[in-house]
């Protein structure tokens, strides 16, 4: 399981210049399997020295999760295993394979994609839902983990799975024989030979 999550996110960084839509889909792959792994550990130690027991790691991850909307302090985190912020940081990143205050961010723009997926709220509304204190803070992360922004992922989603029927459209067909939409503006230089309906 580990071995797809590192080879999905090598993949969202390769993908990022050629093709955005494929970007979102791997991301949500990756998320939906960070979310089936328990706990997510990405640099197993063979004894299992320096790392959270299940138990502190299943407590953290739920406590963040429930707290997501919120701040989330390290302070917090530590006083639920009884562990000192440098203690507990080293175990948390042993144990995730990122730093508490990744993993929260990580959290919180997987949740933002979630909603963005299943609800058509603004993004400044699900900014606010995932613990984000605006929508340029969201943007600015959100960009980071996908390449692009929220407006421009949803965008693409949307088009992904929405199969609409064929569309009538008025075709007007230049001298060189290609097709130009109807209200797209023509030049001096073109001359329309024919108008035609296509469907789409």
């Amino acid at each position: 399981m580990h071995n797809v999550i590192s080879l999905l996110d090598a993949a969202l960084h390769q993908l990022y210049s050629k093709e955005k839509t494929a970007h979102g889909t791997i991301l949500k792959a990756a998320s939906l399997l960070r979310q089936q792994i328990e706990p997510p550990t990405a640099r197993e130690l063979p004894n299992g020295r320096g790392r959270l027991l299940p138990w502190q790691a299943r407590k953290v991850r739920d406590y963040i999760d429930s707290h997501i909307t919120g701040p989330i302090l390290v302070a917090d985190l530590c006083a639920l295993v009884q562990r000192s912020e440098a203690y507990f940081s080293r175990s948390f990143k042993c144990t995730f394979g990122e730093s508490p205050h990744a993993f929260i961010v990580r959290r919180r723009v997987e949740l933002a994609a979630q909603y963005m997926l299943t609800t058509d709220t603004s993004l400044s509304d699900i900014a606010l839902r995932c613990g984000f204190s605006d929508q340029a803070h969201l943007c600015k992360h959100f960009r980071h983990a996908a390449g692009q922004t929220p407006a421009a992922w949803r965008r693409a989603q949307h088009l992904d799975e929405c199969e609409t029927p064929p569309v009538e459209r008025s075709l007007i067909t230049s001298r060189n024989g290609t097709l130009i939409p109807a209200g797209q503006p023509i030049d001096g230089d073109t001359q329309v030979l024919a108008q035609e309906t296509e469907e789409i």
